[in-house]
């Protein structure tokens, strides 16, 4: 099914009597989740874009590289960095920004820009009994008494199908820079990157690659970078001598999880309080892992059908498994108040239980 208009979307989900699969680019899927396909790419295009606003509203269908076109085309940019996943995930199609936004896709910025939530400022949607719902944007009054542009963004179409989207762009810097710091461990390379995130020097990227280095990016005005990298050196003095290379061409593979592509096993994304990290990593029995402490998470990498979760021992944390097989849970189990909040809102939005999981 392939609807190319609201209305008739949701007269598709009126008339569901099964679990419905919803689709967009199929690039970012956890497990294997099942139902009738229901894709989204018939409903595209970019239906607003404001530069001097600095305001982009598209379609849910709408490819994410034609949204990254137009913004480029006026110096702009999505704050939030977006993850491209197929290397990791062996997948294949396009992104879509109705994707995006359900998966919360979020990179190394969102120590600065915040997570893709954090843009969002409106959606529209498609409830589970067939309900056309618009939220934020425009909209004057949330009747709803929800917060839905926030509830949607990660809910991985587990509340409705996303028809619209409305972010807040912005101004592409107009150059970077990364110091790197060699030879740490992991204890002093989180105490470096936590040092660095602290200053006033708007650090917009920091991570931890094990055996190659400890990274930090500054971005900005080209006079602005260049000061900003020389007191950030200085102010790392007591970690050794800061290396300087000139733009950010590195952080894609970091963002995309390079450092993994092409090595079998599975893959977890973990968050824990950063002073945990060196000791949690240790206890893991990892076969590869690198901190990307901008986006707050340690990526780990372990042999397949490994749970994690449990050799997490004493140290509290929250691991999604990203890519594994069937068996073990890929979402972090709930604290029981929690799951009763989460079925709640599910009975409320989706009360037949048509939605699964999204393909974004």
């Amino acid at each position: 099914m392939r609807p190319t208009s609201e209305a008739e979307l949701a007269e598709i989900i009126r008339s569901a009597n099964a679990p419905l699969l919803v689709k967009g680019g199929g690039t970012r899927t956890l497990g294997a989740p099942k139902g009738e396909v229901l894709e989204t790419s018939g409903l595209a295009g970019i239906e607003l874009y404001e530069p001097g606003a600095l305001t982009i509203v598209a379609k849910a269908g709408t490819p994410l590289a034609d949204i990254e076109a137009a913004l480029a085309a006026e110096g702009q940019r999505l704050p939030f960095e977006v993850p491209d996943m197929r290397g990791l995930l062996g997948r294949t199609g396009q992104s879509t920004i109705g994707g995006v936004v359900a998966a919360n896709a979020s990179g190394p910025r969102r120590v600065q820009a915040g997570a893709c939530r954090d843009s969002l400022i409106g959606v529209r949607f498609v409830t589970g009994d067939g309900t056309i719902v618009k939220n934020g944007g425009r909209v004057v009054k949330n009747v709803t008494r929800y917060d839905l542009v926030k509830l949607l963004a990660g809910s991985f179409g587990s509340l409705g199908v996303l028809t619209e989207v409305a972010f807040k762009v912005l101004p592409t810097p107009a150059t970077s820079a990364t110091l790197i710091l060699r030879g740490l461990s992991d204890i002093q390379a989180v105490a470096a990157m936590s040092q660095a995130l602290g200053s006033p020097f708007e650090v917009s990227g920091a991570a931890h690659l094990p055996g190659d280095g400890t990274f930090l990016r500054i971005e900005g005005l080209t006079t602005s970078v260049a000061y900003r990298s020389g007191q950030l050196a200085r102010h790392l003095a007591g970690f050794g001598v800061a290396e300087v290379e000139e733009g950010s061409s590195r952080w894609a593979g970091i963002r995309d999880v390079a450092p993994f592509l092409g090595k079998s096993g599975d893959v977890w994304r973990v968050s824990v309080k950063p002073s945990d990290g060196p000791a949690l990593v240790a206890n893991l029995g990892a076969e590869a892992v690198f901190y990307d402490w901008g986006g707050g998470l340690i990526w780990v990498l372990v042999a397949e059908g490994t749970d994690l979760r449990a050799q997490f021992g004493p140290y509290s944390g929250h691991a999604t498994r990203v890519r594994g097989g069937a068996g073990i849970a890929h979402f972090q189990p709930e604290a029981p108040a929690i799951a009763v909040l989460t079925q709640g809102l599910r009975d409320r939005f989706d009360p037949r239980g048509l939605f699964g999981a999204a393909v974004a």
